[in-house]
């Protein structure tokens, strides 16, 4: 074991811990834990949302897919940045102004009803899960990289640390531990940008010939086809990363962590700026791991390219720059995994256990011991899914999370807030056939069922990888047609719902 790497892991693990521990002594309230009681500003949760949202399919996954694909590999990036026009025009504010601690409490504002906050919280669930899965996959790598331990104990030593930030610092505990972490990551990949750029004496054509020469593809990396051959496939990504952001419950439950409006639009700008030119740096990343680690290498050490940036930082820096990328690395993990668990935890222990099964009534004691509870089992769920998925590039598997959130989530959502002939039966239609749409065709298509390395190795029914394209009418069109064909039967003031998501002024109480 390299005493280097094993340093630089110790010091992040103790970082953590102590801001776990300082969170802890200020979350003594379901709101603290839930939503760290809106303290945050906007600039500070904007941090959080870039750290939230930068995840290791972004520092790890992006960087080996341009590496090993070139051109198509970048599409990723532009896809998760565009997404966040749609949050900020059409989604942040009226989530902050609807909601308390979970989007069933969004949706519930308008529909009160027992199933339709079910639904919703098995969607969140889902969604967390799958989301989760990739982020373990990849600190299991990277401490197998750092520490040279094994795989499986290496993402048990991850899901545990997680499992105890969520577990004592809550929300708070978890937004600075983001906040940490985008600092470190936006210092280390900009320092890594340049130390590429130098290694080729700041010459952009020198680099772009090297990397011709560092790849099979030569001239063609530069140009579309190698991962997203088929137009409609390229299609079907764009629309499920643009749309799918604005329905992942991890994002949008951090506007909760803000007092106003103002600093919800605040927090998307500087989400959305922190993003741009991390992805932007990315860019640079791919070009100069082809370039100086190569191709050859690249798949030698790992197939699926999720250790290209670690590989290009010891090669350009040996073992101290490889210590410090992959310690930030491992940082960008725990930080996305533990807001995956509180948005997890939240649908569990928030809309089914206190209004389900409790029916409303339960002490702030009792809600706050449950919500412990759960990300302890989330917790473990997801680590044992994790054991058993070392082999996928990890940008596959959030792309796959983004088709569920876009198909499922998002029609509710943006239908509830802005359709006034939505109905009740309408939104339960949309989120049923939605989820499960998009879990079956990515079941029944090529990156499942696959004949070399599957899960089930037969001859995939579709052969989208992307389903996003039949998935996200599918889940649009039930709610349409559901809401024609089930209208609301009770008299619900949209008129005055509509202000409040807009405004946050409850008119209904302003009447009496």
């Amino acid at each position: 074991m390299n005493f280097t790497y094993f340093l630089f892991f110790v010091c992040i693990v103790i970082c953590t811990l102590i801001i776990t521990y300082w969170a802890a002594r200020r979350s003594k309230t379901t709101m603290q834990f839930y939503t760290a009681a809106g303290s945050l500003t906007g600039v500070q949760n904007g941090m959080a949302i870039a750290g939230d949202y930068i995840s290791a399919a972004s520092f790890l996954g992006i960087i080996g897919a341009i590496a090993l694909n070139g051109y198509d590999g970048f599409l990723y990036s532009l896809g998760f940045l565009v997404s966040y026009i749609v949050v900020l025009f059409f989604v942040a504010e009226p989530v902050h102004h609807l909601g308390k601690y979970s989007l069933g409490d969004v949706i519930c504002e308008r529909f009160p009803s027992k199933n339709i906050r079910i639904l919703m919280a098995i969607g969140s669930f889902i969604i967390s899960i799958f989301y989760m899965i990739p982020q373990l996959v990849a600190s299991g790598l990277l401490l197998r990289l750092l520490l040279d331990l094994d795989y499986s104990t290496s993402v048990l030593i991850i899901g545990s640390l997680m499992t105890v930030y969520v577990v004592f610092g809550g929300m708070i505990a978890t937004s600075w531990v983001q906040i940490v972490k985008t600092i470190l990551l936006m210092t280390s990949t900009f320092l890594l940008s340049l130390i590429v750029f130098s290694y080729y004496r700041w010459d952009l054509m020198t680099l772009i010939e090297e990397v011709k020469l560092g790849t099979p593809l030569g001239d063609q990396f530069f140009m579309p086809g190698h991962l997203l051959g088929n137009p409609l496939e390229m299609i079907s990504l764009y629309i499920a990363l643009v749309l799918g952001t604005a329905g992942l419950p991890h994002i949008l439950i951090r506007f909760y962590t803000v007092q106003n409006a103002q600093e919800v639009r605040k927090s998307v700008l500087t989400a959305s700026g922190i993003i741009g030119v991390f992805y932007l740096m990315t860019l640079v990343l791919g070009l100069g791991t082809a370039a100086v680690v190569g191709y050859d290498t690249l798949i030698q050490q790992d197939s699926t390219g999720n250790l290209a940036g670690p590989l290009l930082a010891k090669a350009l820096g040996g073992d101290f720059l490889l210590a410090f990328v992959a310690a930030i690395a491992f940082t960008t993990v725990v930080a996305v995994v533990a807001g995956l668990v509180i948005s997890a935890t939240t649908a569990f222990s928030h809309d089914i256990y206190h209004h389900i099964i409790k029916k409303g009534k339960t002490t702030e004691k009792e809600q706050l011991r449950a919500a412990q509870l759960s990300a302890l089992a989330i917790g473990f769920v997801s680590t044992i899914f994790a054991l058993g998925l070392k082999n996928v590039n990890v940008t596959f598997l959030v792309s796959l999370t983004f088709i569920i959130a876009a198909s499922s989530n998002l029609p509710v959502i943006l239908l509830t807030i802005y359709w006034k002939k939505f109905s009740k039966a309408g939104a339960i239609i949309g989120m049923v056939l939605g989820l499960i749409s998009s879990i079956t065709l990515l079941i029944i298509g090529p990156h499942a069922m696959n004949v070399n390395d599957g899960l089930f190795l037969r001859d995939p029914i579709i052969d989208l990888y992307n389903p996003g394209i039949i998935a996200i009418p599918i889940g649009f069109l039930g709610a349409i047609v559901g809401s024609y064909s089930f209208p609301s039967k009770e008299l619900v003031d949209y008129e005055a719902f509509y202000i409040k998501a807009q405004t946050g002024i409850d008119m209904r109480s302003v009447d009496e």
